[in-house]
């Protein structure tokens, strides 16, 4: 198969999808009671917007002669991906103290900032 064959997955069924993975994750963050499903939901609506980013990326980037417009997407995507990084090494710490302290992780039981 040549890349002249290739047909290109519209942009708007990726932002579809990103929708979606997103509207998953926001019921998972409201949902679950456990921090490190609330965790991961988090992650796939990180995941959700890098996937935006990257659908905004290509589509600007087709209508230009530069390739700088699809720079933008991806610089925005790397920023994302160092943001998502941090947020687990605190987050995975958090849990860990939580765990400690609680000897559960489950959120409705963590109570600590209370007198």
């Amino acid at each position: 198969m040549t890349p002249a064959d290739v047909v290109p997955i519209p942009y708007t069924w990726v932002l579809a999808l990103s929708a979606v993975l997103f509207a998953i994750g926001a019921v998972g963050v409201l949902l679950r009671r456990n921090a490190i499903a609330i965790f991961l939901s988090l992650e796939i609506m990180l995941n959700s917007a890098n996937l935006a980013f990257a659908a905004f990326a290509y589509r600007f980037a087709a209508g230009h002669a530069t390739a700088a417009a699809a720079l933008d997407g991806q610089i925005f995507i790397f920023f994302v991906i160092a943001v998502a990084a941090a947020e687990a090494a605190v987050g995975l710490a958090l849990f860990i103290a939580l765990h400690r302290l609680k000897d559960s992780i489950d959120v409705d039981r963590a109570n600590i900032l209370r007198w």
